[in-house]
């Protein structure tokens, strides 16, 4: 039988700062792993349950049209998913944007209607409105996708327990993104982020849990 595990927030937020994933815009996957570990509870589940959830970040951003998007405004009573990851990443972000496009295909219609999925970029000196918004139609048109001043993106993923630092270059003049790879998935009945999904979800995890998750239910 499988087991949820519950984490109250703070725990999370502390244990979140420190695992940061390294994305560099090379063909080079080979060095593109976690810099940090934090041990965490043995699970059988890609959900993470939080006893205590997460309020929605306070920040209102650009979303690819060039418009003012406030995130608690536009997601207000709407089942939402959030990641912060940024376009030039070869491995991590494209492979979580993509599992969930699969899975959210493979909802009724109705569902996918009701469903926001947010990418908020990490980096957005390169990823524009244009930039981001061409990239997203990739994924899944109808993806939401945020940019805006650096400082209010770290600000609103800190809200929520995910730790990134501004973009720079390693030795060899590459440039590297450290950003946590959580998807955070908010209820439409209380619009608190309740469930965590790292990046080891897979498609079919997502697959079974958003039916429960548009309902506001435990996966």
């Amino acid at each position: 039988m499988r087991t949820k595990t519950a984490l109250t927030a703070a725990a999370l937020a502390a244990a979140a700062a420190l695992t940061l994933t390294a994305c560099g815009d090379s063909g080079d996957k080979g060095s593109n792993s976690p810099v940090a570990d934090v041990s965490a509870p043995a699970k059988t589940q890609a959900a993470t349950l939080l006893d205590r959830p997460f309020a929605k970040p306070d920040f209102v951003l650009t979303d690819t049209d060039g418009k003012k998007f406030d995130f608690r405004a536009e997601t207000k009573g709407r089942p939402t998913l959030i990641y912060f990851g940024y376009t030039n990443c070869p491995d991590v972000c494209p492979l979580t944007m993509g599992n969930i496009a699969v899975a959210k295909k493979a909802l009724p219609k109705a569902d996918q209607d009701r469903l926001r999925v947010v990418f908020v970029t990490t980096d957005p000196e390169r990823d524009t409105p244009a930039s981001l918004g061409k990239w997203l139609k990739g994924q899944d048109p109808s993806f939401i996708g945020l940019t805006g001043d650096f400082a209010t993106i770290q600000k609103g993923a800190r809200q929520i327990g995910i730790g990134i630092d501004p973009p720079s270059k390693d030795k060899d003049g590459k440039v590297v993104s450290m950003h946590g790879a959580q998807v955070i998935a908010f209820s439409p009945k209380t619009d608190q982020g309740y469930v965590l999904y790292g990046q080891d979800a897979k498609v079919a995890d997502y697959m079974k849990d958003l039916p429960k998750i548009i309902k506001g239910e435990n996966p």
